[in-house]
């Protein structure tokens, strides 16, 4: 098994997924999010799609065994294991208007948004391209009369989800930057590619 490796606090990268691989992201030290996006990597025009996910998984408490599907109606990955069953997948990356708007008194960062940018540029992808994450570990409970939340992640140390790759993919992974996201305490992420 290969050695994890570390995002930064505050930070993303993005790396090739080859089909039939599997990506750990684990929380190492708890209490953190970690954006996920998947993009197909022979037609980037092709990527992970929260609305077909939703509709096709049947849930919004997506965990082991669901699947990520793409803006084409295809699997792009699986979740093979889940230590923590709380991701979501609602709300969009976070981004320096996400920090004007719901801290306004707090220094601007330009979030998971611009982390994600500039970790896929190198493959081409353009910011206007980037959707709603699959954002491991966030807690956004939604109350009967619809209104969301966003209260601190239940993952502990060491927790991990497993997501296995049902195509050739690029993948954009981030240590989450948002004060609400991670209860506000910027940590780190790591994450290993098990081939």
């Amino acid at each position: 098994m290969s050695e994890a490796s570390r995002i930064p606090p505050r930070s993303g990268v993005a790396f090739e997924l080859a089909k039939g691989e599997r990506l750990v992201v684990i929380d190492p030290d708890g209490c953190q999010v970690s954006d996920l996006l998947a993009f197909n990597r022979h037609d980037l025009r092709e990527v992970l799609s929260n609305g077909r996910t939703l509709d096709y998984e049947e849930t919004i408490r997506l965990t082991t065994g669901n699947r990520l599907w793409s803006n084409r109606s295809r699997v792009l990955l699986t979740i093979e294991a889940d230590d923590v069953g709380s991701h979501d997948f609602l709300l969009t990356p976070c981004s320096e208007h996400t920090f004007r708007h719901f801290y306004p008194d707090k220094p601007v960062h330009r979030g998971c948004f611009g982390n994600l940018a500039e970790a896929l540029a190198p493959w081409g992808v353009e910011p206007d391209s980037i959707p709603v994450a699959f954002n491991c570990f966030m807690n956004v409970p939604v109350a009967a009369d619809g209104k969301i939340a966003v209260l601190p992640p239940p993952s502990k140390a060491g927790d991990s989800v497993t997501f296995r790759a049902e195509e050739d993919l690029v993948i954009g992974l981030t240590a989450c930057s948002a004060y609400a996201s991670n209860g506000g305490s910027f940590k780190p992420i790591d994450y290993r590619i098990v081939r």
